[in-house]
């Protein structure tokens, strides 16, 4: 099997195919990290993607992703913190079903110790309850294996940038978001935007 590794990672230089990939959700994941009780109180939860796509083209510079998730998806292991979540007071995802981002740019940082090629950033609009605001993705690693992409990155979401400050003390205003994304390519648009 050819497998390859896009510069996003650090130390590898080879791209994956340019092409339009589509995100298979049940095979990739959202984990949210954050804290509860004051601080105390480690809080680990998932969403489950809803659908998505990534444009890989050469240049990397000019890729984009779009994706969206369920908000009712969301799971911590604990019934009432879910409930309290899904609530109108935080998600509100019975009006609000969606958590939507739409990148805007992909950029290389300078030069560093950790990362002696630069590391790559994804910028974009993420949608809560029905609020747009500008976050940015660390990626992490991007890997493919013929057709198949894989890449993993995290980045830090402020709460009350969405206008979802209830619970102040008692649950964190940030949150840090994994995400491990599984795409395939798809022959037919591969060279459509995304």
């Amino acid at each position: 099997m050819n497998e390859t590794h896009s510069p996003l990672a650090s130390g590898v230089t080879a791209t994956p195919p340019a092409g339009r990939y589509r995100i298979d959700t049940k095979r990739s994941t959202i984990t949210i990290s954050t804290r509860h009780l004051f601080g105390i109180g480690p809080v680990r939860a998932t969403l489950a993607l809803r659908d998505g796509r990534i444009q890989v083209n050469d240049p990397p510079a000019g890729s984009a992703v779009r994706a969206s998730a369920a908000a009712v998806s969301f799971r911590s292991g604990n019934d009432a913190r879910d409930a309290a979540v899904l609530s109108p007071r935080l998600l509100d995802a019975a009006t609000y079903p969606s958590l939507t981002f739409i990148s805007t740019a992909l950029e290389r940082e300078s030069a560093s110790d950790a990362f002696p090629e630069g590391r790559w950033l994804l910028r974009g609009e993420l949608e809560v309850r029905g609020v747009g605001r500008l976050v940015e993705a660390a990626i992490a690693t991007v890997s493919a294996h013929g057709g198949t992409l894989h890449a993993t990155a995290r980045l830090r979401v402020d709460r009350y940038d969405f206008g979802i400050t209830a619970y102040r003390g008692l649950a964190a205003r940030w949150l840090t978001v994994d995400l491990d994304i599984i795409a395939e390519i798809d022959p037919h648009t591969a060279t459509e935007e995304a």
